[in-house]
């Protein structure tokens, strides 16, 4: 198929946009949002794009965003600077699955998969969330055996004694070497990718409209949803 300079003009200036910003919206850049919308060619070659950047470009509702695809280090996080953000200097891997399972507690506790909307629950407190980590991790112990973990996949032996390592503090330490600090390195990194709202003083999380459409289109389908519950609910 064949396109006109225009049509590929504009599809670099929405990649670029996306680039810069992860997302596009119609309010933020009215020109590229319907361009994108109203132009086949025009999305398909920015769609194009994407994939050559080992990511995707998906429409959720009125926003447009870039999402990096899993093997994606350079637009997305290796595993090695992931846990130089959310882990202590000498965390290992056992510290790193960790900070993935706080996550996926997390995303469980706001959604739930049913209805027209996956979102159950408008906010979370900090020392609720803890407590489903240490009973979610206390639970998977007592309910599967550890040639069962290494079946599943999930080594909740292994994060247990990690998160079980980390000292409690109840003076607001943000050291990585406590509960209370690698849970805010945590919430401070999602917030920053835009995903949750830390209300710090009141110790209390929200979801945000771009989580909540991730979710709702594209995360959490049927399919993925089973899966999490078996992992956490073991179904």
């Amino acid at each position: 198929m064949a396109y006109e300079m225009g049509e590929i003009r504009l599809s670099q200036q929405i990649f670029y946009y996306l680039l810069e910003h992860f997302e596009l919206r119609e309010e933020d850049e009215q020109r590229l949002y319907r361009a994108y919308v109203e132009e086949e060619a025009v999305q398909n070659l920015v769609k194009s794009q994407a994939e050559e950047a080992v990511s995707t470009v998906e429409r959720y509702g009125d926003v447009i965003y870039l999402i990096p695809k899993e093997e994606n280090v350079f637009l997305g996080f290796s595993k090695a600077k992931l846990k130089e953000i959310l882990c202590k200097s000498t965390g290992t891997d056992k510290d790193f699955y960790l900070s993935q399972f706080v996550i996926l507690t997390l995303l469980v506790e706001f959604y739930d998969g049913q209805g027209s909307s996956s979102k159950s629950r408008e906010y979370i407190r900090v020392g609720e969330l803890q407590n489903c980590i240490a009973d979610r991790l206390k639970e998977g112990v007592e309910n599967f055996s550890e040639e069962e973990e290494e079946q599943k996949g999930i080594a909740f032996r292994n994060m247990l004694e990690a998160y079980e390592a980390l000292r409690s503090d109840d003076k607001g330490s943000k050291a990585k070497t406590t509960k209370e600090g690698f849970l805010h390195a945590i919430f401070v990194f999602l917030e920053r990718q835009g995903l949750i709202e830390y209300v710090e003083e009141d110790e209390m999380i929200k979801t945000t409209k771009k989580l909540d459409n991730l979710m709702d289109w594209n995360l959490l389908n049927q399919n993925h949803y089973q899966r999490i519950r078996k992992v956490l609910d073991h179904e």
